[in-house]
């Protein structure tokens, strides 16, 4: 419930105190809260849509929408425009804002994001011990672990799963250095993590990936280093020198499939065999279930 606290303070005191009325087992499994100039707050927990009737009678406006985004933003729109470039911000706690509105392009590319429509805050949760099933399957030797992409369609679990297979690895005695583009595996906020990534982990934070994963060969020593979501080809050339290194990785990768992973900015990698296990996430029978661990060739480990 701590870092749901990091939600709700954003939030008029009306729509928080709503939220905190709404039962434990909602409250303990919430997932999305979506909020909508013309409509009721809508909440999502274990899959279930929960709406949210405004006490005052009145729907969601724009003058309400601009106070909880500017809450957001602390108030302060320039600090967090590039993360607005890309249709999101990462909060406190390592929570994603989608935002919705107009954009402004500049030069062709989406400078920001204005007339706010819609936010979609996406809660970030931590759950010790949901990796332990498969860390026997990554582990290769006491000194190295195989290269490892979890694989998963949104909203399954994936960052989860990686947070915790961080926690695990690093207090195994790996040194793990994360590099966290969008602050969301580490929560990171004023120098400190939110979330327990164990006692050997380096975080690098709010850096894109292709530069991350070289500073942190460069500075930090690891074993292992992590980023969530990896393809884009920029990212190649940093996964190339840390294989060149000796050095192993675990990321992710949206995905349902093999041939998903082979169709994406990662592909050619894969088809040499540079990942040696693959991890498919689904939601069936709850978010976070996993439904195989796989071998480069695509071979049922589990």
């Amino acid at each position: 419930m701590d870092n749901l606290n990091n939600i709700l303070m954003k939030l008029p005191g009306e729509v928080g105190g709503q939220i905190r009325s709404l039962s434990n087992d909602v409250l303990q499994n919430l997932e999305e809260i979506r909020i909508k100039i013309g409509s009721d707050i809508k909440i999502f927990s274990e899959g279930k849509e929960y709406e949210l009737k405004s006490q005052s009678g009145l729907k969601i406006n724009k003058e309400l929408i601009n106070k909880i985004f500017n809450n957001i933003l602390n108030h302060s729109a320039y600090a967090y425009q590039e993360e607005l470039s890309n249709g999101y911000i990462t909060i406190e706690g390592g929570h994603r804002v989608g935002v919705c509105g107009r954009t402004v392009v500049e030069n062709g590319k989406i400078k920001t994001i204005k007339d706010i429509s819609s936010l979609n805050i996406r809660r970030s949760r931590e759950i010790i011990g949901v990796s332990d099933p498969c860390m026997k399957f990554l582990v290769k030797n006491k000194n190295q672990i195989y290269n490892t992409v979890i694989v998963s369609p949104p909203k399954c679990g994936k960052t989860t799963l990686l947070r915790d297979l961080i926690r695990n690895l690093s207090n195994m005695g790996f040194k793990v250095g994360v590099c966290d583009e969008r602050s969301e595996i580490s929560g990171m906020y004023n120098g400190y993590s939110n979330y327990d990534l164990g006692t050997r982990t380096d975080v690098l934070d709010g850096c894109p990936k292709d530069q991350g994963m070289l500073m942190l060969i460069r500075s930090m020593s690891p074993d292992i280093i992590v980023t969530d979501e990896i393809g884009k080809k920029q990212d190649i050339n940093a996964i190339e020198a840390s294989v060149c290194a000796g050095i192993s990785l675990l990321t992710t990768i949206h995905g349902n499939n093999y041939e998903d992973i082979l169709a994406s900015g990662i592909g050619d990698l894969v088809k040499r065999g540079v990942f040696q296990r693959f991890i498919y996430l689904s939601n069936v029978p709850a978010v976070g279930s996993i439904s195989s661990v796989r071998d480069f060739r695509n071979n049922v480990i589990i």
